[in-house]
């Protein structure tokens, strides 16, 4: 058994030195506590990185296809009443949502801020009860509600017993509607009357659209809109206004769902107009984002980029539309973040990495110190040091 020990202890690389032969000095000691501090405080930073997780990052080709997401918005109008505010959103599928009212909500606002009231609907006046007849006002024999269309009808059938559907009705034709007094339904609802009561007053309009995976805008103008020769315009006529102050402020502005890290560049943004009337216009690339957290979850979300540009009135040209519109394209790469805990080996590697380097240079320092003090110390005892 001696010599099998014996042969063991001729592989040892770490050859002990007799204690009598070890000189300890003040450099020493300060070097080995300063280093020990050191080698503390590196291994609870990365003990942290352990105990956290990172994020990896990945570039990859989006192959989605068919799929749909959603954009959530508030933006408020300080100058722009709720009544005469619509929202459309359109792609280049040739898909169309004019004057969107599902899932939007609208928020009266005074000359302060301040919130009027809250509503859930279009353009225009709530519905009447009970709308005008054809004959007169009134019900003839075992006839039901039907009200005039002012010549929109389709067909003999049609009806339309409230302003909105003769509005509606006037929008399938591409007419325009140039003075809502004359309809009857308009006059009793007040419609003009309600205009000019919010006149001065500001709309704050938030909710979100579902919208196909494929480049598109949505806007935020005054009018109803309709498909005029296959333009999209909006019906500014019954305003009677010539100018229309488009100044805003976009509260928030997302493409999918939160996830941590995520940065919005138009939220807060703010423009106030200064010119009479015109176009403001935000385009976006936008970039798929897959997020998924420690626990495996999965954030199926999207980040963008902008760029703005306002259109104003110009000598020679059209009157552009007054509105606030965004034009998003989608980039064909998809970003992924993944997030993961450093592995025990890579830690325990890291871990000998730094008590290995601390050790190792602070040796070298102390041997440093030692011999210059040495030779120092010798050239002072025979009178060559000054």
């Amino acid at each position: 058994m001696d010599s099998i020990f014996n042969k063991f202890r001729k592989l040892d690389a770490y050859p002990k030195i007799n204690k009598d032969f070890y000189s300890r000095t003040l450099s020493g000691g300060v070097i080995t506590l300063a280093s020990s501090i050191f080698m503390l405080l590196l291994f609870i930073f990365e003990l942290r990185l352990y105990l956290h997780a990172v994020t990896e990052t990945k570039l990859v080709v989006d192959t989605s296809t068919g799929e749909t997401f959603r954009i959530n918005f508030d933006v408020t109008f300080p100058a722009l009443a709720c009544s005469i505010l619509s929202l459309d959103a359109m792609d280049i599928s040739g898909e169309q949502h004019l004057d969107v009212k599902h899932d939007i909500i609208k928020r009266r606002l005074n000359d302060h801020g301040n919130v009027i009231e809250i509503r859930q609907d279009g353009i225009g006046t709530p519905k009447m009860e009970n709308p005008l007849q054809r004959h007169g006002g009134r019900l003839e024999h075992n006839e039901t509600y039907c009200g005039s269309c002012y010549g929109a009808e389709v067909s003999d059938d049609d009806c339309c017993n409230s302003c909105e559907e003769v509005r509606d009705a006037y929008q399938k034709k591409g007419w325009g509607m140039s003075n809502p007094d004359l309809i009857d339904q308009c006059k009793r609802e007040g419609f003009m009357q309600r205009i000019k009561e919010e006149e001065g007053e500001g709309c704050n309009i938030y909710g979100f659209l579902e919208v196909n995976k494929v480049a598109g805008n949505f806007h935020f103008a005054p009018g109803k809109s309709f498909q005029q020769s296959n333009v999209h315009v909006h019906d500014l006529l019954p305003f009677q206004k010539e100018n229309f102050n488009i100044s805003h402020r976009i509260n928030r502005l997302s493409f999918g769902e939160y996830f941590p890290g995520v940065i919005n560049p138009l939220d807060g943004v703010q423009w106030m107009q200064e010119t009479p009337s015109g176009m403001y216009q935000y385009f976006l690339k936008v970039v798929p984002t897959v997020y998924t957290d420690i626990n495996g979850r999965t954030i199926q979300s999207n980040q963008f980029s902008v760029t703005e540009h306002f259109r104003g009135a110009e000598f020679g040209r059209p009157p552009s539309l007054p509105g606030v519109f965004f034009f998003y394209d989608l980039s064909p790469i998809k970003v992924t973040f993944r997030e993961e805990h450093v592995s025990f080996l890579h830690f325990l590697t890291n871990v000998c990495a730094i008590i290995g380097g601390i050790f190792t240079v602070s040796g070298i320092v102390d041997s440093f110190v030692y011999h210059g003090q040495k030779a120092i110390k010798k050239k002072m005892e025979i009178g060559k040091f000054s």
